[in-house]
C-alpha cells in the first residue's frame, strides 16, 4: 500500500494542535515553546518508525501526551516526558541528550519510564523487573506512574493490531498490575477503561455478552432512571442547590465479575448503574450539604441501613471522598446513590493529579499520598530478591482494601484489610513489633495472629526479652512487618552461625580432620547444603553431629563407596514418558504437536480459547484464557506462555462439570437426567443434588466432545422447568 506522506504530515500537525489546545488553560509563559521542542525531537527520533497498524509511530507519544493533559490533568513537564517517553528505549537518543536539552527532572522521569534492557534471571519476569524499576522512580516522582498509565491506556486502545498471544499477555499484565494501580491512585475512569479493555482481550465472549446485554436493556434503564430522578430533581431545585444528577452504568468488567464470582445471571444484578448527584457548594459547607441531600433522598426512598458508606468523614487513602447509600426505588428495585461535590468528583475521576488544583484544601489527602509513597519506599528499601514475590507483596499491600484501627490514644492507622495485631505493632514502631508478645483489642486479650477489623482499638503488649520468631512471617501481611522480621531473623541467624563456626572447628579436630576452607566447602557439598553459613547455623543448633563428620572423612579417603549406582530406565517408563495426546492440540508459533497436560484449575476442553504454559516440572500445561490464574500467569511469566489451539478432527470425550440451581419442583431431577441422557446422548460420570427450603442445587460431571458441545448442554438445561441458572464449574 502506498503511503501519502503529505497527508500524514498534516495529520501529525493536526494532532499536535489538538494537544496544545488540551493543555492551553494550564500553560505558563515559555511552556508552549518547550512542548514544541519536545514534539520536534520526538518527531525526528521516530521518523522512520511505524506501529503495527502501519501508522507513523509519532501518533503514539502524541496520544499519550493528550491523555496526560486531558484525562489526567497533568502539566507541562509531564506532557514533555510523555512526548519523549520512548525515545531513549527505541531510538539513538540517550538520557544524557535528554538531560542536556530538557534538564534533570525530565531526565529522571524518562529514566523511570524507560524499560530495563539486558538479560534477567529466567526464573524471574521482565515485566516484574520493569515494574519494580518504575516504582523506584515513583517513590521520587508520582508522574512516572501517571504517564505510564497513560501509555498503557493508549496501548490497550490500539491493541487490535497485535497478534493474539501478544494481546493476551499485555491484557493480562494490565488487569494484574496497571488497573489496580490506577485505582490506587484514584484514577477511576482510567481504571474502569483498562479493566474493560483487559476483559475484551482475555475473555472476548463475556465482554461481548455483557456489552450486548447492556445495549439491549438501555431503553428500560433510561426510563427507570428518569422516574427515579424526577422527584429529587424538583425538590433540589426548590431548595436552591446548584447540582447535576445523572445515572452512570457500571463498568463491563465489574458486571462480569459479579456474574462470575456470585454465579448470578445478568438479569439478577440489580446495581447495573448508580445515580450520581454532584453539587456545587463551598468547601466549608461540603459535608453538611451532602448529608442534607442524603436526608432529602431518604424522604422519598427507603434506605438500606447496611449499605451506607461515609467516605466524606473518613476518605479512602487514594483520596476518594463520597457518600454512598442504597435505597429502594420504584418497581421494588435497589438503587445505589452517590452524593459528592464538584471538588470530590474531580478527585474521584482524576485522582491525585487533581490535587494540585485543590492544594489548600487537599492537605490531608496529600498526606495520604505521602503515607502511600512512604510504604512504597519501605518496600523498596528491602526488596525481596525474587521480583515476582515483590510484585505479589506490592499488590497485597498497596492495592488491597483497607481497614481503619485506632491506638489507645485515639490515633487512626490504616492497614490492608487482612492485617493482624502483629502488623499493627510494626506499623507503630519496629522495636514495638520486635518485642510484641500479644495485643488487647477493645480491652480483650488476643494473639499476635488476630486479624483486625475496622473501628477496633488496639493496644500492643511488649517484653524486652521477646525476639522475632520464624513463624511470625506467617502472621503478617504488610511489607513493612515482613521486611523487619526477615532482617531481625537474618541478624539472629548470623549471630548463631558465628557461634556454630567455632563449634564446627572443635568437632573437626575431634575427628582428626583439618579445619580448612576447602574442607568446609567440601563438607557443605557432601551434606547437600546451600552454603557454609547454613552449615554453621545447623551446627550451632546441634543438627550436625560427629557421625556425619566421620562419614565425610571416610568419603575423602574412599570416594568410590559413595558414588550412586546408575539407574536404568525400564522400557515401560520410556513409553509412558513419550506417550500422550499431543495430536489433540498444536502448540507454539509454528504450531507443532507437542506433549502437554490439561490444567486442573480450569479444566479446558477442545473448543475453549486456550494458551500453553511451560511449567518447571510438569512440561506444558494448557489453561483456558479465562482461567482464574490466567491473568497472573500472563502478567508475571509472559516469557513462559506459548500459543495453543485445538485440532478439530478428533471426537474424544472430555470430563466437564456443571452446576444447576433452581426451585425444587416435582420430577426436576428426572427431567434433567432425561435431557442429558435421552435427548443429547451424553454420558454422566457422577451426579449429586441437594435441596434446602425449596431451593435445589446440583452438580453433574459429564463427558463432552468440546466447548460447543458443553454450551449446547448448558442452554438445553436452562430450558428445563424449575431451573433458574446453569454454570460451568472451573475445577473438576
Amino acid at each position: 500500500m502506498e503511503i501519502d506522506l503529505v497527508a500524514e504530515k498534516k495529520e501529525i500537525l493536526k494532532r499536535y494542535k489538538d494537544l496544545i489546545n488540551a493543555c492551553k488553560r494550564r500553560l505558563e509563559p515559555g511552556d508552549k515553546e518547550i512542548i514544541r521542542k519536545a514534539f520536534e525531537v520526538s518527531v525526528d527520533a521516530h521518523k522512520e518508525m511505524r506501529r503495527k497498524s502501519g501508522e507513523p509511530y509519532i501518533y503514539h507519544p502524541i496520544a499519550v501526551a493528550q491523555i496526560c493533559a486531558e484525562e489526567i490533568g497533568l502539566g507541562t513537564t509531564a506532557i514533555v516526558c510523555a512526548l519523549l517517553h520512548d525515545t531513549v528505549e527505541d531510538t539513538d537518543i540517550t538520557l544524557e541528550d535528554i538531560k542536556g536539552m530538557f534538564g534533570d527532572k525530565v531526565c529522571q522521569i524518562i529514566d523511570g519510564l524507560t524499560k530495563i534492557s539486558g538479560v534477567f534471571d529466567q526464573t524471574s519476569s521482565i515485566q516484574a523487573e520493569n515494574f519494580r524499576k518504575m516504582l523506584l522512580t515513583l517513590s521520587e516522582d508520582v508522574r512516572v506512574i501517571l504517564i505510564k498509565l497513560a501509555d498503557r491506556l493508549h496501548n490497550m486502545r490500539t491493541l487490535d493490531h497485535m497478534k493474539r498471544d501478544k494481546q493476551m499477555k499485555i491484557a493480562g499484565e494490565t488487569l494484574y498490575l496497571y488497573a489496580p494501580l490506577a485505582h490506587r491512585l484514584g484514577l477511576n475512569t482510567i481504571k474502569s477503561e483498562l479493566e474493560d479493555l483487559g476483559l475484551k482481550y482475555t475473555d472476548e465472549h463475556w465482554y461481548n455478552e455483557v456489552t450486548h446485554k447492556l445495549e439491549e436493556t438501555e431503553p428500560v434503564r433510561k426510563k427507570f432512571i428518569k422516574n427515579f430522578i424526577d422527584p429529587i430533581n424538583e425538590i433540589l431545585k426548590e431548595q436552591g442547590f446548584k447540582f447535576k444528577i445523572f445515572g452512570r452504568p457500571k463498568s463491563i468488567y465489574s458486571i462480569y465479575n459479579k456474574i462470575k464470582n456470585k454465579g448470578v445471571l445478568f438479569e439478577e444484578i440489580y446495581d447495573l448503574f448508580a445515580i450520581r448527584i454532584v453539587i456545587d457548594t463551598p468547601l466549608e459547607r461540603e459535608k453538611a450539604d451532602c448529608w442534607k441531600i442524603y436526608s432529602i433522598i431518604t424522604d422519598f426512598y427507603h434506605p438500606n441501613p447496611d449499605r451506607l458508606r461515609d467516605w466524606i468523614s473518613t476518605p479512602k487513602s487514594n483520596g476518594y471522598e463520597s457518600l454512598h447509600t442504597t435505597v429502594m426505588g420504584p418497581e421494588g428495585k435497589w438503587v445505589e446513590v452517590q452524593i459528592r461535590t464538584v471538588r470530590m468528583d474531580e478527585l474521584a475521576e482524576m485522582g491525585y493529579a487533581a490535587h494540585w488544583k485543590y492544594k489548600e484544601a487537599a492537605a490531608e489527602k496529600e498526606n495520604n499520598l505521602e503515607i502511600w509513597l512512604r510504604r512504597i519506599r519501605e518496600m523498596l528499601d528491602n526488596p525481596d530478591p525474587n521480583a515476582l514475590e515483590f510484585i505479589d507483596d506490592f499488590k497485597l499491600n498497596l492495592f488491597a482494601d483497607e481497614i481503619f484501627v485506632f491506638t489507645p490514644k485515639g490515633e487512626m492507622k490504616n492497614l490492608p484489610s487482612t492485617a493482624t495485631a502483629l502488623d499493627f505493632a510494626f506499623e507503630i514502631h519496629t522495636k514495638v513489633g520486635e518485642q510484641c508478645i500479644g495485643a488487647k483489642v477493645n480491652h480483650k486479650l488476643v494473639p499476635l495472629s488476630y486479624q483486625l477489623k475496622s473501628g477496633e482499638q488496639v493496644e500492643i503488649l511488649t517484653s524486652s526479652k521477646q525476639v522475632p520468631k520464624e513463624d511470625w512471617i506467617n502472621y503478617v501481611v504488610t511489607a513493612r512487618a515482613k521486611s523487619k522480621i526477615k532482617s531481625a531473623l537474618k541478624e539472629n541467624r548470623r549471630r548463631t552461625a558465628e557461634d556454630g563456626k567455632s563449634i564446627l572447628e572443635k568437632k573437626f579436630y575431634k575427628c582428626k580432620l583439618d579445619y580448612t576452607l576447602q574442607n568446609v566447602n567440601e563438607f557443605v557439598t557432601f551434606l547437600k547444603l546451600p552454603s557454609a553459613s547454613e552449615l554453621f547455623y545447623r551446627t550451632a543448633l546441634g543438627n550436625v553431629d560427629v557421625k556425619e563428620i566421620k562419614e565425610f572423612a571416610d568419603f575423602k579417603l574412599h570416594p568410590e563407596k559413595y558414588r550412586p549406582k546408575k539407574k536404568e530406565n525400564k522400557i515401560e517408563e520410556l513409553v509412558t514418558n513419550v506417550r500422550g495426546s499431543s495430536d489433540m492440540l498444536v502448540i507454539g508459533d509454528d504450531m507443532q504437536k507437542l506433549d502437554y497436560g490439561l490444567s486442573s484449575c480450569c479444566s479446558p476442553i477442545p473448543g475453549d480459547d486456550v494458551f500453553g504454559f511451560v511449567t518447571v516440572n510438569e512440561g506444558i500445561k494448557i489453561h483456558r484464557v479465562n482461567c482464574p490464574n490466567a491473568v497472573k500467569l500472563l502478567s508475571n511469566y509472559a516469557y513462559r506462555v506459548v500459543k495453543a489451539k485445538w485440532n478439530n478432527d478428533h471426537l474424544i470425550s472430555f470430563l466437564a462439570g456443571i452446576k444447576i440451581i433452581g426451585t425444587d419442583e416435582l420430577g426436576l431431577v428426572n427431567n434433567i437426567t432425561k435431557v442429558i441422557s435421552s435427548q443429547l446422548n451424553i454420558n454422566m460420570r457422577s451426579i449429586s443434588f441437594d435441596t434446602e427450603d425449596g431451593i435445589f442445587e446440583g452438580t453433574i460431571m459429564v463427558f463432552v466432545h468440546d466447548a460447543k458441545h458443553l454450551n449446547h448442554l448448558i442452554e438445553s438445561m436452562k430450558k428445563v422447568k424449575g431451573v433458574t441458572n446453569v454454570i460451568r464449574i472451573d475445577n473438576n
